[in-house]
Formats: structure tokens, sequence, C-alpha cells
């Protein structure tokens, strides 16, 4: 009897400690938060690789801010827009500069601190470092020189715009930044024609129309989406063809920071052409809508012709 009293009553401890438990702020006492990592469980010299929101300030995570609030030092992207950052949660941390730059020379740096028993939070300007942002080089060497490294989860844009695009997403590959040279940036599609996932690129404003008509030469009428200034106030997504979306640009040019999403190789449908003859094809092309001109230039693009060959074959075509 005395033994079932003092269990009802060591159960009933235990369920206020859990409630008590499920009020506190985890992101204040991380030794008594069994679900948290805290620094009290890590070892000192920890790089922490920590994603910044991508817009919106209210992404960031309770984590990322407790481990801000206990790391020795902060190594950002840029140390202006950081400042501003951690300034707006109340932050006070000493900064390093960590771009692209001087990412070998400071990798050194860092890794001295780490080894004198640092702890350093590794931020870029918007989401994951590493991601095509700073932070490879720096990573990689704190893997080689067996140093503790945390990676914490949080935002990209990459995921977003994939999710939001309405293409296949079970597999993609993500591209990041294609070349700024036409040369280079033709040459990088080509090896991508029959890339069967879905395709993740990085672009600017000031390129994106000029990567738009390479993707439109080498890829055709694919899907794609256009997901630009994710999470802000005015995040837009543009779905439809690639030349849809060209032309959409062309009329009403956007700015901001920009993920293109294009669908991947439909081996099949692609190759359908291959058993029609040219006339064929031209009159199936033409069914789409298009006109004669248009269609002409399409079909001598798909199989690798003249348009004078084409242009031969549907004279007596009504345009």
């Amino acid at each position: 009897m005395k033994d079932e009293k003092k269990e009802r009553r060591t159960g009933e401890a235990q369920g206020r400690d859990r409630r008590e438990d499920r009020g506190k702020d985890p992101g204040k006492d991380p030794g008594k938060d069994p679900g948290s990592s805290g620094k009290f469980n890590h070892a000192p010299g920890t790089l922490w690789v920590v994603p910044t929101p991508i817009g919106n300030l209210e992404d960031i995570t309770l984590r990322a801010l407790r481990i801000l609030r206990e790391v020795d030092k902060v190594a950002a992207e840029d140390t202006r827009n950081s400042r501003k950052l951690l300034t707006h949660f109340e932050i006070h941390k000493p900064l390093v500069s960590y771009h692209e730059h001087n990412e070998k020379q400071r990798s050194q740096s860092i890794l001295r601190d780490l080894e004198a028993g640092l702890s350093i939070a590794l931020i870029s300007d918007a989401g994951m470092p590493g991601i095509s942002d700073p932070g490879f080089e720096l990573i990689q060497q704190v893997i080689d020189a067996n140093l503790p490294l945390e990676i914490l989860p949080g935002a990209s844009a990459f995921v977003n715009a994939l999710v939001g695009s309405g293409l296949p997403n079970g597999r993609f590959v993500f591209e990041g930044f294609l070349s700024r040279e036409k040369k280079e940036r033709k040459k990088r599609l080509e090896k991508l024609k029959e890339e069967e996932r879905t395709m993740l690129f990085y672009e600017s404003p000031h390129r994106i129309k000029d990567t738009l008509k390479d993707m439109e030469e080498v890829f055709g009428e694919r899907r794609g989406a256009l997901a630009r200034e994710l999470t802000k106030r005015y995040e837009e997504f543009i779905r439809g063809s690639l030349p849809f979306l060209l032309k959409t640009l062309e009329k009403a040019p956007r700015k901001g920071e920009m993920v293109l999403v294009v669908e991947g190789f439909q081996g099949r449908k692609e190759e359908a052409f291959q058993d029609l003859t040219i006339e064929e094809h031209l009159l199936l092309v033409m069914e789409t809508g298009l006109s004669k001109k248009d269609a002409v230039k399409k079909v001598a693009k798909d199989r690798g012709i003249p348009k004078r060959e084409v242009y031969e074959v549907g004279i007596g075509f009504e345009k």
C-alpha cells in the first residue's frame, strides 16, 4: 500500500515537472532541456554553422538565436548586414569578416581560434553558409582537423522555390549560379540537356533574361517556375513554359533575388517527333497555336536541320 502511494506521488511529481518544462523557453536553459544540444553538452572549440533568414526575420530559429548568444565570436559574410541582424535580436558579439575574397586566409585564423577553444558561429547574409555562399573552405578544414562541427537547420531559398514551383520534387539537382559568360553558361546547359531531375538555379535580376534565352534554346518549351523575393513582402511565383517566363520578364522586368526551377528531361515526350516526317512534325507544332514562322523555327531546332529545309516543306501550309 505504501509502495502504491509512493508510486502515485512520484508519478504526480513527474507529471508536474513535465508540465513545468513544457512552459519553459528551451533557448534560455539548454542544460535542463533534454531535447536541446546546448553548450554544456558540446566540446569547446566548436564551429556552429548557423542559417539566417532569407527575407523574413521571423524565420530565424530559437536554437539559432541561442547559439549566436553563446558563441565567443561570429564569422559573417558581410559584417554590416550581420550587425543589423544581431542588433535586431539584441545580440552583441565580436564579428569577423568571412567572404569569398578572404576565405582561405580567414579560414586559417578561425581554425587557430577553434583550436584554442573558442566557439564560433559561421553565418552568411541569408540562408545556409556554404550553399552558394562562403563556408565550404572553412568547413572542410574543420573536418580535416577533426574539430567539433555543428550544422543547424534553417532557411534555404531553393527549397522554398522547389516546393512552390509545382514541378516534381521527388528528385532534383541544385546547380547554384550559372556562369556569367554566355559561352560557359550554354556549355553547362548543354550538359544538363538530358538531366531527368528537376533543376534549380540561382540568378540575378540583371542576367535572368539572358539565362532564360539560353535555356529556351537548349531546353525548348519545358515547364519552369521563377521564384523571387522569397519570404518577403513582394514574394512572387511565375509558372509556365520557359518562353512564357521570358516573355513575362520582357514585358515587366522584375527585381530582387531569384530562383529558377526547370523541369527535367522528359525523354519520350521530347523525342516523339523522331517518328514523324518533317511535314507531320510541322503540322503538329502549328496545332499548338504557333504561327507558321515560329513553328518552322521550332521544328528546325528540334530536328537540328536548317530552317530553309523546313520552310520548303511547309510552303503550301496556311499561315
